[in-house]
């Protein structure tokens, strides 16, 4: 430019003109490479058309710029590369990750972007693709550097044609359902830096290729997958890896002494396997080391090694469940930069040492061990804590009233101590709290008030000693609410209808009096209503129907009367159970594991597991004062797993529509006033195997079915007037032989007492049978540990 300028203005303005005279090359895309990016939004439009997928508008949205009249290197989400010595660009770039995140459409829509060869880069993460993957058009992208398939729905086996892809370094897989076991071939990857087959389902070992061909390896995420066997005694030949995360496997053995040789490790998680032996102190010797994730498996720490003093600074520590005993490590007083540190489920004894709660670390699980004393103030004068996590201990105490002043915590879990006094006031003033579980100690008194806006969403404070009335101060952004067996009393205040959120209410075992609460039937978002063991008089509302989302329903044991409205039969998620979907953030939701929501499920006490609480649905009326028949409506409920109205003044027939419950697993109608014959409907109920008719009126003859001949228990039928058929060893009276005494008549007489006697053995063996192959495939779930909330009594508890 500064030659140009230093000619005369006019010879400039020549020479300005001729240049733009000049033909120059036009540099865009091939014309079949557009085709092919065409082609491929067609496709993905109409399958999406045609399956009414509301990801359509986002595929239009990001796909606007994708038009026949323009440059497709113009196009959004494409890279492309110049080539001075051809006329034309070279499309090495796509990225079209997060097109269609909720929807589905079938791996073949690919197809056209397979004649794209010059790609380097292409990017499917996250688009809910499903079927196998397509190898034989991955062939053709032999120029593939980085590969990132993760997050969608593919199935079937890794196709070989994926291992000839000799430039690829970035390969990600994580996110699908493959399965089958990890190809040898895989080790044809040589220039790999990045290799994810996180959360599929593979299964088999770790290929020695891997250990011993992909030497250029900086990050191994095999994690969450059923791989088995020991981890190769080789693996430290990966001299470049900074990550290895094997965690959630069925890997056995020992940590491989090789893993010594790895300088460049930052994050080793071995976390949920089957690995035992001692936890090796060289471990700590790993001067590049930030994560170290052990816990869950069957290793040992080594309690004598009190002198460890590691080389390492730690970010991230989990020793879960690794036989830590006596007083909290005093070396990771050092380990200054703690973000996460794990030592749930062990044998911690001692104080809570002042050292921990000054060293301001973020994520700090304490859970399931002895430790004692009252937790030291500084634990919440910090910005830092996050989630703090000290259920299942013997702490004891008061918490510090100014606790909530200047923590910023977020999951705050106390449960199952001895904490005692008044809950502080200032908890209200933590502006990030999402869960809030102090339930099973010794507070009493009254409850904070919560500002509306509060962030606040799981709330458990059952099993305390905390009185007055029933509070409703809680933000309206609260969808999980435990105030179970507590000595709350009085009337259900009116305002618990402005949680308008509010999926799960459970308050039994208190003191509420009054009719029957109507305005919760406001609350079109409840999946759990629990009210058992209370003093709630008058009749259900009819407008309970209005609860479109409820699941399980408990109002026993109370003073409810008058007749059992039809229109329960019209809860729309009992009829077809549908997959009502939680709106708890992941971030409550992953630690709601532990939680169980205690019922009288097949006549004794049984914890319906939290993660799978979406797929019981059950209504326990009993032990009130209902009267008149039963609704017939009530079989209309198709996805009812338990219906429990014993103990009431029901009178009249059993509804021929109960045969429809096909779903029914637990049916009580002890203790009425029922009469008539119980319906021959009941051999349709196949998943019927807890089932109790006893101190009724009934008569006639039991029905008979695979299913119904197993209930063999007199205790069923007891206290019934006329009931009679082969689960009792009765025989009706249609079925008594002929009184003619010949020598026929006798042979069959014999063959008919037999055929008794037969019943008499094989109907219990059956029945026994049954129930011991139930309990050995863990059907009866009493699940005692994870996530989430589930006798004639309801608690949400650990």
């Amino acid at each position: 430019m500064a030659c140009l300028m230093s000619l005369p203005f006019a010879a400039y303005l020549i020479f300005f003109f001729t240049l733009n005279l000049m033909p120059m090359p036009c540099f865009s895309c091939p014309q079949e490479h557009k085709e092919a990016l065409l082609e491929f939004k067609t496709s993905l439009t109409e399958n999406l058309l045609a399956a009414n997928s509301t990801d359509e508008a986002t595929v239009t949205e990001l796909l606007e710029s994708w038009n026949s009249s323009s440059d497709c290197c113009q196009w959004n989400l494409i890279t492309c590369h110049s080539h001075a010595a051809s006329a034309s660009k070279h499309i090495t770039g796509l990225d079209i990750s997060y097109l269609v995140p909720n929807g589905s459409v079938p791996s073949d829509v690919l197809a056209p972007l397979f004649r794209i060869t010059t790609l380097m880069l292409l990017n499917i993460a996250s688009n809910s693709m499903q079927g196998e993957i397509p190898g034989a058009g991955f062939a053709n992208l032999t120029k593939l550097v980085y590969l990132d398939m993760g997050e969608n729905r593919f199935n079937g086996y890794i196709p070989p044609q994926l291992f000839q892809l000799r430039y690829l370094e970035y390969l990600d897989l994580s996110g699908n359902f493959i399965q089958g076991e990890i190809p040898a071939e895989v080790g044809n990857l040589t220039e790999l830096r990045k290799l994810s087959l996180r959360q599929n389902k593979l299964s088999g070992r770790i290929p020695l290729s891997v250990v011993s061909q992909l030497r250029e390896l900086q990050v191994l995420d095999l994690q969450d997958n059923s791989l088995s066997m020991e981890i190769p005694a080789e693996i430290g030949n990966l001299v470049n890896i900074s990550t290895l995360a094997l965690s959630n496997n069925n890997l056995s053995g020992g940590i491989p002494q090789s893993i010594q040789k790895m300088s460049k490790l930052e994050t080793l998680a071995l976390d949920k396997n089957i690995l035992n032996g001692d936890i090796p102190a060289w471990l700590f010797e790993l001067k590049e080391l930030k994560n170290l994730h052990l816990g869950g498996n069957k290793l040992r720490w080594n309690n004598t090694n009190v002198t460890i003093a590691p080389k390492c600074m730690l970010s991230q520590l989990s020793l879960r469940s690794c036989d830590v005993g006596g007083p909290i490590p005093i070396w990771l007083s050092n380990q200054t930069r703690l973000n996460l540190l794990d030592l749930s489920e062990n044998r911690l004894e001692g104080a809570f040492p002042l050292w921990l709660a000054k060293l301001q670390v973020g994520i700090l699980f304490l859970s399931d061990n002895k430790l004692t004393g009252s937790l030291p103030p500084p634990l919440f004068q910090t910005p830092s804590l996050q989630v703090l996590k000290l259920s299942r201990n013997n702490f004891s105490g008061k918490l510090p009233e100014d606790m909530g002043e200047k923590c910023a915590v977020m999951i705050l879990m106390l449960s199952e101590n001895n904490f005692s006094g008044p809950v502080p006031k200032s908890i209200a003033n933590i502006y990030r709290l999402l869960l809030l579980d102090l339930s099973r100690n010794n507070f009493s008194g009254e409850l904070p008030i919560f500002k509306p806006d509060a962030l606040l969403a799981f709330v458990d404070i059952s099993s305390n000693k905390l009185s007055g009335k029933v509070p409703a101060t809680f933000g309206l952004n609260t969808l999980m609410l435990s105030l179970g067996q507590n000595e709350f009393s009085g009337q259900l205040p009116k305002n618990l209808s402005n949680l308008s959120q509010l999926e799960h209410l459970d308050l039994h075992d208190n003191n509420i009096t009054g009719d029957f609460p109507t305005f919760l039937t406001q609350i079109s978002s409840l999946q759990v209503l629990n009210l058992r063991n209370n003093s709630i008089r008058g009749s259900i509302s009819g407008d309970l129907s209005n609860l479109s989302s409820l699941r399980i329903l408990d109002l026993s044991n109370n003073l409810l009367s008058r007749n059992i409205p039809p229109s329960v039969g019209n809860l729309i998620a009992m009829i077809e159970t549908p997959d009502i979907p939680t709106n708890l953030p992941d971030a409550i939701f992953s630690f709601l594991v532990e939680y169980d929501l205690i019922v009288n499920w097949k006549k004794s006490k049984q914890g319906l597991s939290s993660h799978n609480l979406d797929i019981y649905s059950l209504i326990d009326l009993s032990k009130n004062q209902f009267s008149g028949n039963i609704p017939s409506s009530l079989g209309r409920l198709k996805g009812l797993k338990l219906l429990n109205i014993s103990s009431n003044e029901l009178s009249g027939s059993i509804p021929l529509a109960f045969g429809d419950l096909k779903s029914l697993e637990t049916l009580d109608l002890s203790h009425n006033n029922l009469s008539g014959q119980i319906p021959q409907t009941f051999a349709k109920l196949q998943e019927l195997n807890t089932l109790d008719l006893s101190n009724n009126k009934l008569v006639g003859h039991i029905p008979e079915s695979p299913q119904m001949d197993t209930l063999i228990d007199p205790n069923i039928y007891a206290n019934n007037s006329g009931l009679c058929g082969v689960q009792i060893q009765l025989h009706c009276p249609e079925e008594h032989p002929p009184s003619a005494k010949t020598d026929e008549s006798d042979e069959k007489n014999d063959t008919w007492w037999f055929s008794w006697a037969t019943a008499g053995i094989g109907f219990p063996f059956g029945f026994f049978s049954v129930v011991a192959s139930m309990y050995v495939v863990g059907y009866f779930s009493t699940v005692a540990t994870r996530r989430r909330r589930r006798g004639s009594q309801c608690v949400w508890q650990r």
